[in-house]
């Protein structure tokens, strides 16, 4: 009878603390039927105050671009070895949104779109350059993944564009026990600090404003409950309480046989 009992109390603490896992906690995108109403949308970052961005300048006379482009740099050691690869030139986004930009000075590009950013500084550039081309680039491209996942950390987008369900494989997909409906992206723009839910579950995440992720962004995995009575309550904890509850059960049943 006693260890009926221990087999019955086990099996309650068990369940108790690791709780039920239904479809409908752990499978992305349930809603099928919805996902071909969804459009694609095109990518364009917005540039933001201390982005480090890179901007090349082409024309079709060589000799006119000179004065637009930064040289490459490299650090020299003794016996003219170099030094990891060549520091790429760029221009860090002031506090004012601007940069200081060859010959014609500041520009004010934060809070512009990538595109928008390329079309200024091609039109402030034709009164000197023949047909401008301007290849702009945000070298500080990264977001970061922390929480429920199985490898968080802080990536480097080199393409600039990844959305959310990319930024989760990089970290190594949501572990069993995170909360795929309650993912939370914080996001730093000019105007101060934004959060946002989203539902992993639902295919209204293709419209979701962070559904492509921006510079800098926070994604944040929450542990559903079992997991976190499951931290408060170790393993030692748990023997302890079932060796308890034995030892009482067997001390009944002396008094009672």
């Amino acid at each position: 009878m006693v260890k009926k009992l221990h087999v019955i109390i086990f099996i309650f603490i068990y369940f108790a603390f690791t709780g039920c896992k239904t479809r409908e906690k752990i499978v992305y995108l349930q809603d099928n039927a919805k996902l071909g109403s969804s459009q694609n949308v095109a990518f364009d970052p917005v540039i933001k105050v201390d982005d480090f961005v890179t901007i090349k300048v082409l024309g079709i006379d060589p000799e006119a671009v000179v004065p637009f482009n930064i040289p490459i740099t490299s650090t020299t050691l003794a016996g003219g070895y170099v030094q990891g690869a060549p520091t790429p030139p760029g221009y860090v986004v002031d506090f004012e949104g601007n940069i200081d930009f060859p010959v014609v000075g500041k520009i004010k590009i934060s809070g512009l779109k990538r595109s928008e950013a390329t079309q200024l500084l091609k039109s402030k550039l034709e009164p000197y350059v023949q047909n401008p081309t301007i290849l702009f680039k945000i070298l500080n491209y990264k977001i970061t993944v922390l929480g429920d996942v199985r490898n968080p950390g802080t990536f480097t987008i080199p393409n600039e564009k990844v959305t959310i369900f990319e930024a989760i494989g990089i970290a190594g997909d949501l572990l069993i026990t995170g909360k795929r409906n309650n993912v939370k992206v914080i996001r730093e723009s000019d105007t101060g600090r934004k959060e946002f839910i989203v539902d992993l579950t639902s295919s209204d995440v293709f419209n979701s404003p962070v559904f492509y992720l921006q510079q800098n962004d926070l994604v944040y995995v929450e542990p559903n409950r079992s997991k976190i009575n499951s931290s408060i309550i170790n393993t030692s904890n748990v023997s302890l309480v079932l060796s308890s509850v034995s030892v009482l059960l067997t001390i009944i049943f002396l008094f009672n046989k």
